[in-house]
């Protein structure tokens, strides 16, 4: 099994959501469904494009390979790594979602603040966690790819909410 699929659409996910946060705050309407589709469909852009990075680094690094097959086994040992925290991490979160909008008003939004508002200062740690699962199941070259790719998730925030939503002075 490739890792590859689960770990794109987690990335893709990820994104989106990045674009909501950056915008989540930044505007005080209380209807505002559009806007933030709007926000998340920029995250989703922006990290497509940063993603690009770790795709184009794992295929030059199998088409500069000696042993495509054996260097694609062992990025597929890294990738697999990588994914184990993530999906942990991806588990808790949609429970914390789930609470959300399935409990009544108070518990869902207490179940939002106690899950998700710790879960979102977790995230650069659950991605050094995948790092480090890369490291041991691939090394250095699942590393390199993990560490490209979870520098681009990282930076999907910061880059939307410097390019749509930084307040005016």
């Amino acid at each position: 099994m490739t890792p590859a699929i689960p770990l794109v659409l987690l990335g893709l996910v990820d994104a989106a959501f990045s674009g909501f946060r950056a915008y989540a705050g930044s505007d005080a309407r209380i209807r505002r469904q559009r806007a933030t589709v709007r926000a998340a469909l920029r995250g989703l852009a922006v990290g497509s494009v940063l993603l690009l990075a770790s795709a184009l680094t794992a295929a030059l690094l199998l088409l500069t390979a000696r042993d495509r097959a054996r260097t694609y086994d062992t990025l597929t040992a890294g990738g697999l790594g990588y994914l184990l925290p993530l999906t942990i991490y991806a588990i808790a979160v949609l429970v914390s979602l789930a609470a959300y909008f399935t409990l009544p008003f108070r518990a869902g939004t207490l179940a939002m603040v106690i899950g998700l508002g710790p879960l979102t200062l977790l995230r650069p740690l659950v991605i050094v966690a995948a790092c480090l699962g890369a490291a041991l199941g691939g090394g250095g070259p699942a590393l390199l790819i993990g560490a490209t790719a979870g520098a681009a998730v990282l930076c999907v925030e910061p880059a939307v909410h410097r390019r749509w939503y930084r307040p005016t002075r």
